[in-house]
């Protein structure tokens, strides 16, 4: 009778922690997809400013096709991603490309002159710097959670209920080169 007793003690209080980390976890993961809204309203803006950026290159620079198109092509690719996995890897390709057509202007100086393209520039600088910060806080929240995914006794609740690890908001390959600075021109 004893053992009757104690072992449905032990189930209730199995129960009532797994429902406290339950709760847990659902906060969490909504704190999670309200950071990531935040992440996808910078990403949005910098994709609305990208097809401004392209005109005025393209003004001066118009031989310069397959940079002009590879922008193009992450801009679609940003826009018909709809997992969060696949909306990194697309804000990634596009960091990339408009890293390749920054790089062009580097050859205009007149370009850099031209007041559209400076006031395009100096948005997209503050539009960089908003998704940085919006990246961090939800990597901040993805840490979190992942890390309640991972221990006792939360990561029995979350087995059960199958609550997934969330993926991080990781730097392309190339963001870890260092860019060449060049002071001669």
């Amino acid at each position: 009778m004893q053992k009757v007793i104690r072992d449905g003690v032990v189930v209730l209080m199995a129960l009532a922690l797994s429902g406290c980390s339950y709760n847990r976890f659902t906060s969490q993961e909504e704190a999670i997809k309200a950071q990531w809204s935040q992440v996808e309203n910078q990403l949005q803006r910098r994709n609305d400013l990208v097809p401004n950026l392209v005109e005025t290159v393209k003004g001066y620079a118009a031989h310069e096709k397959d940079v002009f198109q590879a922008v193009a092509d992450s801009r679609a690719r940003l826009a018909g991603a709809a997992t969060p996995e696949q909306k990194i890897e697309a804000a990634n390709q596009q960091t990339s490309a408009l890293a390749r057509l920054l790089a062009i202007v580097e050859n205009y100086p007149q370009l850099k002159a031209d007041a559209q393209f400076t006031r395009l520039m100096d948005e997209l600088a503050g539009t960089e710097n908003r998704i940085a910060v919006e990246r961090m806080r939800y990597n901040e929240r993805v840490q979190e959670y992942n890390t309640l995914r991972r221990q006792f006794p939360s990561n029995v609740t979350a087995k059960m209920f199958g609550f997934e690890e969330y993926p991080y908001f990781q730097a392309p390959p190339e963001a870890k080169r260092l860019p060449r600075v060049n002071f001669g021109r």
